[in-house]
């Protein structure tokens, strides 16, 4: 079995003006699509070849973990990501949110202040873990999986991912996607799944 680029959520452009179908023939075309290609030449004829994307993560480690976790992560972030998205979430997210970071902005900051201090390359995440929502980050290709805590939202803080667009203002691409891009459907939704 051989994994493919999947389908991103929306068109190329359907995130201007804030994220460029520029940065979509990067980040995805080029990239996503990149660390795929290392992935299949990497399992070809191994037993690896018939395992799940999360099986081989869990399983592996140096170059094959970090293009198959790679590949799971950028997946995982085009569908937190939605045109007209951002705001504040409403429903059992909501109530999670305010139980454990007492107010969405409270929780906004924290994650913020996560994502945005990541040193290097690497992912900020809210997840769940022990029945409690909370956030982390993680370098370069790793993963909550690879903790034992479920995903619920990411933000990709590689530089790849917001350098044509907001060259070297992390902070700003941050912001602009808690405000106008996070599908909090989707984050509902793996809340929902991690039970």
């Amino acid at each position: 079995m051989s994994f493919e680029l999947p389908q991103l959520p929306y068109a190329k452009d359907a995130l201007a003006p804030h994220m460029s179908a520029e940065t979509f023939e990067f980040h995805y075309g080029k990239h996503h699509a990149g660390y795929i290609a290392k992935l299949n030449a990497a399992i070809e004829g191994t037993d690896n070849a018939g395992k799940s994307l999360e099986d081989i993560i869990k399983s592996s480690s140096g170059g094959l973990f970090n293009s198959a976790a790679q590949h799971w992560n950028h997946s995982f972030f085009w569908n937190c990501l939605k045109p007209n998205g951002g705001g504040e979430p409403s429903g059992d997210l909501a109530d999670a949110i305010k139980r454990d970071f007492g107010s969405f902005d409270e929780f906004k900051k924290q994650f913020a202040a996560t994502c945005g201090g990541q040193f290097g390359s690497g992912w900020g995440w809210l997840v769940a873990d022990g029945g409690k929502l909370s956030v982390m980050s993680t370098a370069n290709a790793d993963l909550p999986l690879a903790h034992g805590k479920t995903a619920l939202l990411t933000i990709d803080v590689w530089e790849h991912a917001y350098y044509i667009d907001y060259r070297n203002a992390r902070p700003k691409f941050i912001e602009t996607i808690m405000d106008s891009l996070v599908n909090w459907d989707f984050v509902a939704e793996n809340l929902k799944k991690a039970g």
